[in-house]
């Protein structure tokens, strides 16, 4: 009995200790939250308003150059530059007449692509262009010695069928898709070719595509590039795929076709994309220095003079990346690459006598520092962690039209670019604002040159063209399908899908809720603070995207 008394006298005594801890603790916070924190705090805010104000105006200016080019009638590039169709003379060509037509080079750069090597292929040799007037050229740096061995059977399977296809392998991967992309521009049949039309090898370009996009480049002689639009096949596969096509699509529907019509010059995307190979070897061709090669080189050839053109009604299918480890590592990729190659570039553009000043106002100030560095930090720092900490602060001052008015603008602006998915506004944002945290890190890392900077994986491609095709037979019951693999197929292997950035970070958010739910916000930012909480957790748990059997 005495010792039980003596047990309860413990936990007493260790209860008033806990308490009395945390009483001192809330004791200090109150102490410095006024005359230290708050201050620190509020410059934080201050700052992100000015970010986020930076942000609107690009995002509003964009938008107001887009309808003006509408009503202008130049947002179509056939009523700006010149446009003719090749020969059509159909009895030319069958006589072997096709010297009218210039000599084009197409590229497939591919590693490790079992899933959809043979799509790829099968696409570029259905291009519609004479027979003796083209090259394919599949890159292979493939590393499976099984997989290297399909695509060589590919490759000559089209080969015996006539087709000018070349079957080209390096022994190492040294610069990665620009290293492969370099050594085959070194072919000595390369030095025919006047253009290279280039498609990764998940992209399946129409059989018109060198018909609708070459012309452009021999009546125009200023310009260098002419891009796609991307049309995602696999879009409505999951909730994850669906998502990334509303940011992509206002890439497309907005930001290229701004940069296109009011400067003549964008971001190469890398893919669906047609150069002119003098412009190319003018701008030093294809440089590893950077894990966005494409946009190197569209930076590049920009400071020698080219112009570049896009065109929105040219769509060439491609493959979203659909599991969330794949998408995570893209956007790393597509994050550091750009901040890495801002810092690289800044004194150049700066020097170049060859570019107007607007131009490079626009190239430094929007192209790269808003919408490359800008826009995925405070995207981060403002709605995941400063918003949440003014709950706990209540001194800060905080207005409403930064908090609220200005983001729901941007959020609309985007969405518009795919009014299908406007229902999924909420999810957009949630999504957004968790992935915004490795593009925040992924940005420092290309800004400061830290340890991840030329990191290179390739992203994994499922062939979701024929997967998705089969597994729509399941109906409703695909949901059910995916929870089971991701349950019973890997097992629970929480250790390969564990993230604890998000973890952390929905941890916190969880705690701000629920203190500002308790003491009654003048804000009641709670309830975005729970939703986004939850959306932190569930990404980092690795409950995303679609759950592929291992």
């Amino acid at each position: 009995m005495g010792v039980t008394v003596a047990v309860a006298d413990a936990s007493v005594q260790d209860g008033q200790g806990l308490s009395a801890v945390v009483e001192q603790v809330v004791h200090v916070w109150l102490m410095v939250r006024a005359p230290i924190v708050a201050p620190l705090l509020q410059l934080a805010v201050n700052v992100c308003l000015v970010m986020i104000t930076m942000l609107f105006v690009d995002r509003m200016f964009m938008c107001g150059v887009l309808i003006v080019v509408k009503l202008l009638g130049r947002s179509s590039p056939h009523k700006t530059y010149k446009w003719e169709p090749m020969n059509d003379n159909d009895d030319d060509l069958e006589l072997g007449n096709s010297s009218s037509y210039p000599m084009v080079l197409v590229q497939i750069p591919m590693y490790n692509e079992r899933e959809v090597y043979q799509l790829s292929i099968q696409a570029a040799c259905a291009l519609s262009w004479p027979a003796d007037r083209i090259v394919i050229q599949v890159l292979d740096d493939s590393t499976d010695p099984f997989i290297r061995e399909l695509v060589q059977m590919e490759v000559q399977r089209w080969s015996s069928k006539g087709i000018n296809i070349r079957y080209e392998i390096r022994g190492n991967r040294n610069g990665y898709k620009a290293g492969a992309l370099r050594q085959g521009m070194r072919q000595h049949y390369v030095d025919k070719c006047d253009y290279v039309a280039i498609f990764d090898a998940d992209f399946q370009p129409d059989p018109e595509f060198l018909h609708r996009s070459i012309p452009f480049l021999v009546h125009n002689p200023e310009l260098a590039l002419v891009q796609a639009r991307w049309k995602f096949v696999n879009g409505e596969e999951c909730l994850m795929t669906k998502l990334q096509e509303v940011s992509l699509n206002y890439h497309f529907s907005v930001e290229q076709r701004v940069e296109s019509a009011a400067y003549g010059f964008f971001g190469f995307n890398g893919t669906a994309g047609v150069w002119r190979i003098q412009a190319m070897n003018e701008a030093g061709g294809w440089n590893d220095r950077t894990t966005v090669e494409d946009m190197d080189l569209a930076v590049r050839a920009s400071m020698c003079g080219w112009k570049f053109v896009y065109l929105h009604d040219l769509e060439c299918k491609s493959e979203l990346p659909s599991t969330l480890k794949a998408y995570r590592f893209q956007q790393h990729r597509w994050s550091c690459g750009p901040a890495s190659l801002f810092r690289k570039v800044f004194p150049q553009i700066l020097k170049n006598k060859k570019v107007k000043l607007w131009k490079k106002i626009h190239m430094l100030y929007a192209f790269f520092f808003v919408r490359k560095v800008l826009a995925h930090i405070v995207t981060f720092v403002f709605y995941c962690l400063v918003i949440p900490a003014t709950v706990l602060v209540p001194e800060v001052d905080l207005p409403f039209w930064g908090a609220i008015y200005v983001p729901s603008i941007i959020t609309i602006s985007t969405a518009f670019s795919t009014p299908k998915s406007l229902h999924l506004l909420v999810f957009w944002v949630l999504f957004e604002n968790v992935m915004s945290l490795h593009r925040t890190k992924a940005t420092f890392i290309g800004l400061f040159d830290l340890g991840r900077v030329n990191e290179w994986i390739v992203t994994e491609k499922l062939g979701s063209i024929l997967k998705y095709k089969m597994s729509s037979k399941l109906s409703g019951k695909r949901s059910l399908f995916r929870l089971m693999n991701n349950m019973v197929i890997k097992g629970w292997q929480l250790g390969d899908r564990l993230n604890m950035w998000e973890l952390w970070t929905a941890a916190f958010l969880f705690f701000c809720a629920v203190y500002d739910f308790y003491s009654q916000g003048k804000n009641h930012f709670f309830i975005y603070l729970f939703c986004q909480s939850v959306a932190f957790f569930l990404m980092g748990m690795g409950y995303c995207g679609t759950f592929v059997p291992s």
